[in-house]
């Protein structure tokens, strides 16, 4: 039997990632084979990741299953938002200026600042002492 269609996307942000499938479906989230409320556990990181879909009215369309790792649970959200409106455009491309005036195809590309030497932090410095 076929395999029903599926578009593929990643998404990234800080130290996480995700790849997103999205699936025709009827609006179901799972990420790592929990349902996406019982993953995150908040509603703000539910609206961040809903985002793409809310804006472009396909929420009920698609069912979106991702896996994530690494980082925290609100830079898992950001990636998978992002892996969501990457997906959202292969799979209809007259979508795309929608989501790119919203700013959703943008990676935000902000990372941690590493640690320098002589330093105690990445700008922090070991507190001066003249005696």
């Amino acid at each position: 039997m076929a395999q029903p269609e599926q578009y593929h996307a990643v998404g990234r942000r800080k130290e996480a990632s995700a790849r997103v499938f999205l699936r025709p479906g009827n609006g179901t989230i799972t990420v790592n084979g929990e349902p996406a409320d019982e993953y995150f556990g908040r509603d703000v990181l539910m609206m961040i990741l809903r985002q793409p879909l809310v804006l472009t009215e396909t929420g009920g369309q698609y069912d979106v299953y991702c896996t994530t790792r690494g980082g925290g649970k609100t830079g898992q959200a950001d990636a998978i938002k992002l892996g969501i409106a990457r997906a959202l455009q292969i799979a209809q491309p007259d979508l795309r200026p929608t989501l790119k005036a919203a700013g959703h195809l943008t990676r935000d590309s902000r990372m941690k600042e590493r640690k320098k030497y002589g330093q105690r932090g990445a700008r922090a410095r070991f507190q001066f002492s003249k005696r």
